[in-house]
This record gives C-alpha cells, structure tokens and sequence, in this order.
C-alpha cells in the first residue's frame, strides 16, 4: 500500500502523460511501472525525477547500462529497497546479466557489507595512502 494516493487516471494529467509518453519511448516499451505510477501524485516530483533517471541511467555515459543496473542493485540492497532490487535485477539480466554475474554480485555486495561492518565496528583509521584530502 502507498503512502500517497495515486490518481486514478494519471494520464488524464497532461505533464504525467508526458512523462509517461517519455519513459515508453526512452524504455522502448509500452509499459510504466508502479513507481513512476506513485510518483503521478506530484507531476513536477515525477518530472524531475524522470529526467535525472533518464540522464543518468538511459544516456551514454563512461558506465555501460548493465556496470550501472548492478550498482543500482548493489546500492538498493545497501538501502533495503525491495522493489528497487526487483526492478534493477530485472533490467540487468535485460542487459545481459548473467546468473554467474548475478551470482558474483551479491558475494560482493556480502563481502562488502560483512567488510564494512567490520571497519566501523573496529574504527580503522584511514590510510594516508587513500585520504585524498591529504594528498596536494
């Protein structure tokens, strides 16, 4: 259950349309999924959110899609974000993904987690090596 009410019809909201026109032809599909249907209850929130989206995961950039997909899963499970883990590994394993990649991804995302929890739990300082701040 949301937390907003979703309008009933959202595309009978002209600038949702819009964004709802954008997103199937960015994603060349004919479908929107529930998070951007949540987000019809703000069209400026749904707007702007969709173009960073768009500019960040849809644009060339130094990242390939499926380097990006596996970062926003590996940060969506850091968050505790389901519904973020479900559709990042959906459209990963659309951009390639395979299950030995997924597989190695997640005893990464453990191996990180398990190592992080150790450093903080032990206060390491860090190395003057890897303090960029330190460097001139």
């Amino acid at each position: 259950m949301t937390t907003v009410q979703i309008p009933a019809e959202p595309e009978s909201i002209p600038r949702v349309k819009a964004v709802f026109d954008d997103i199937r032809a960015t994603r060349k599909t004919d479908y929107v999924n529930n998070f951007w249907r949540a987000l019809a209850f703000d069209a400026a929130l749904l707007e702007s959110t969709w173009a960073e989206v768009k500019s960040l995961m849809a644009a060339p950039s130094q990242l390939d899609p499926l380097t990006k997909e596996l970062i926003y899963i590996a940060v969506s499970v850091a968050n505790g974000c389901s519904y973020c883990v479900h559709s990042h590994s959906a459209a990963a394993r659309a951009k390639g993904m395979t299950e030995a990649q997924h597989a190695e991804l997640l005893a990464i995302i453990s191996l990180a987690a398990k190592t992080n929890h150790l450093v903080t739990a032990l206060q390491v300082v860090v190395d003057p090596a890897f303090d960029t701040s330190a460097r001139s």
